[in-house]
């Protein structure tokens, strides 16, 4: 068996289609977890995943990339703070925001945190979602060391964190009942509806091209009108009209809607005359 028979019998398994990511990255990953389990071919190795219910869990942790920080990229969330949240909010009395890849927890609780600072814990309602099932089994539990909070101001970590008695920093019950958890495959499930505010970063930089161009029309169908789509920092979009975007700042993209009078008419969020893409 090749690599390429493997990704088919694995999305039989566990409805993870491999080939939609970058191969040559995925492949590493896999035959190094392979050559760990004291197995040298893809054949006996998938028969094992078929019979133990614990290594196909750690097959699915493996493949899963959680990589997440607290304010990733803290310039980015400046502007998100002064400039992408009170725009928004001129047009909706509560806002719907979506962490589509949520790892463990890390991004949609500083979305939490930032709308608690600005003091609109009651104008969002967040959504956190993610394949990876014992990813989203930390983030509920909401428990960190020292190290991960890095990003994070010291004046927050003392309003929004409890110390736990080893010494692990807990998010506060107000921050955790703002965020909705739920587990969610980009590439097969529905999406959330009438989203505002919707992250997804650092995750299409795992993904092929053609991939790509699914998932952004399927998050393109996801956002309201006006609605943002905010990514990484290595993840700027290419040509973002061909998928119904423009951008607004760097790593932000508007939705394009029909030409709306009730957009402002200089700067911001101005963007005439594009049509909707169905």
């Amino acid at each position: 068996m090749d690599y390429n028979a493997f990704t088919v019998e694995i999305n039989k398994i566990c409805n993870i289609d491999l080939s939609s990511y970058k191969e040559k990255q995925m492949k590493r990953r896999i035959d190094s977890l392979i050559r760990r389990n004291g197995h040298n071919s893809y054949d006996t190795y998938l028969e094992l995943l078929k019979k133990s219910k614990y290594h196909l869990e750690e097959f699915l942790n493996y493949i899963t990339i959680n990589v997440s920080e607290f304010f990733r990229n803290p310039v980015q969330w400046q502007v998100l703070e002064q400039e992408i949240i009170p725009e928004l909010l001129k047009y909706k009395n509560r806002l719907k925001i979506w962490s589509s890849a949520c790892s463990t927890g890390e991004e949609p609780y500083s979305v939490a945190m930032l709308l608690s600072k600005m003091n609109l814990k009651d104008k969002a309602k967040i959504i956190a979602s993610d394949i990876d099932k014992n990813a989203l089994k930390k983030a509920k539990e909401g428990m960190y060391t020292s190290k991960e909070l890095t990003n994070i101001p010291e004046n927050m970590i003392k309003i929004y964190f409890n110390i736990s008695n080893d010494d692990m920093y807990v998010i506060k019950d107000e921050i955790k009942k703002m965020v909705e958890f739920k587990t969610l495959n980009l590439l097969e499930d529905p999406y959330p509806s009438e989203c505002d505010l919707i992250l997804c970063r650092n995750v299409m930089i795992y993904f092929t091209e053609e991939a790509k161009e699914k998932l952004y029309r399927k998050f393109y169908n996801a956002l309201s009108d006006r609605g943002i789509f905010f990514v990484g920092s290595t993840e700027q979009i290419i040509m973002p009209h061909k998928y119904g975007f423009i951008n607004h700042k760097n790593f932000f993209y508007q939705k394009i809607i029909d030409s709306d009078e009730s957009l402002p008419k200089h700067g911001g969020f101005n963007f005439p005359g594009h049509s909707k893409i169905r």
